[in-house]
């Protein structure tokens, strides 16, 4: 019944119950019509939420929202809508498919009845909720991964797959000598612009359009993917490599900063429940998977590159936490 709290959740994200309150008390009825609910069944799901603190039932059939539950809200600052509606709707679509996918090896994409359409198909915001939900946390959540490895010799480093810059933006912060390439697909590149503000080190970065599996802009010695990788085949991920080890200096490097799964998962750890859960999300959402360090090494080799370091990255940010960084050099010709 783990699934229960976040189906909850999202039905409250989809409905609007938190936008609704506001700021205020306000009655079934009138939350009901601003919600093109049913009355009765909203009053269930308002009292199930206060149950877990999300809502307060001040008087009988009067609720407000909880500062737990402002989040929900569109028009905070720390809107986790996007994240309740990414996770638990779209993505559990893709879940709801598991054990296809691991009969089959395939993605969910792959094994769904093509009559029906994906939750994903249907959604015409999911586009921009993806992009509300990834690559967007602030600059100082990256200093740990810029502060991990030394960028002192470098003199450009491209950020491929960046995102938002948030990374790229952080490694240049620190390291004022740098030059950078934010290297993304046009869509986030063009949602990345608006965030650059023109002083440095945004100034010392220029935003490329670019697709990694078809080529990778020249121009940098050191390449950074972070989080790209997991979310591609094995075949898909060698190509990226190589259309990277195609443009890197012989004295250059690679970055990829990722999970590193252990060989062996001999007891319980909440910590890389996170990193396996993260593994079976890729399994039915995009084919891909995390890896070992082994895996990782393998998957270089067949790319023309050498594993020469693992860094540890230690941080408490959640969208980098317990992450790693590779060092990769191009193998000798």
């Amino acid at each position: 019944m783990a699934y229960a709290r976040s189906r909850m959740l999202c039905a409250a994200a989809r409905l609007g119950v938190a936008d609704a309150l506001g700021d205020e008390v306000r009655g079934v009825d009138f939350l009901a019509e601003s919600c093109q609910a049913d009355a009765d069944a909203l009053y269930r799901l308002l009292r199930a939420l206060a149950s877990i603190g999300v809502t307060e039932e001040t008087s009988p059939e009067h609720f407000r929202l909880t500062p737990f539950g402002k989040p929900l809200r569109r028009d905070v600052p720390d809107s986790v809508w996007a994240a309740v509606i990414f996770w638990a709707d779209l993505l559990a679509d893709e879940w709801s498919l598991l054990t296809d996918c691991v009969r089959t090896g395939k993605p969910a994409a792959q094994i769904r009845d093509p009559r029906i359409p994906s939750r994903w198909s249907q959604d015409p915001g999911a586009d921009s909720i993806f992009h509300a939900v990834m690559g967007t946390a602030p600059v100082e959540d990256y200093a740990s991964i810029a502060e991990a490895w030394d960028f002192s010799r470098a003199k450009v480093v491209a950020d491929l797959g960046g995102g938002g810059g948030s990374l790229i933006l952080a490694v240049l912060g620190l390291n004022p000598h740098l030059r950078g390439l934010l290297v993304d697909l046009e869509p986030s590149v063009d949602a990345a612009r608006s965030g650059f503000a023109q002083e440095d080190p945004a100034l010392r970065c220029e935003l490329i359009a670019a697709d990694l599996m078809q080529a990778v802009p020249p121009g940098a010695d050191v390449y950074i993917l972070k989080h790209v990788l997991h979310g591609r085949r094995d075949a898909e991920a060698i190509t990226i490599l190589k259309n990277c080890r195609a443009v890197i200096p012989q004295n250059g490097s690679l970055l990829i900063v990722e999970f590193i799964l252990p060989s062996l998962v001999s007891h319980a750890d909440p910590q890389l429940e996170s990193h396996l859960m993260s593994d079976l999300n890729m399994l039915a959402v995009t084919g891909g998977r995390e890896r070992s360090e082994r895996e990782w090494r393998v998957l270089l080799e067949s790319a023309g590159f050498v594993l020469t370091e693992v860094y540890p990255v230690g941080t408490d940010a959640p969208m980098v936490r317990n992450v790693g960084i590779l060092e990769a050099k191009p193998a000798k010709e």
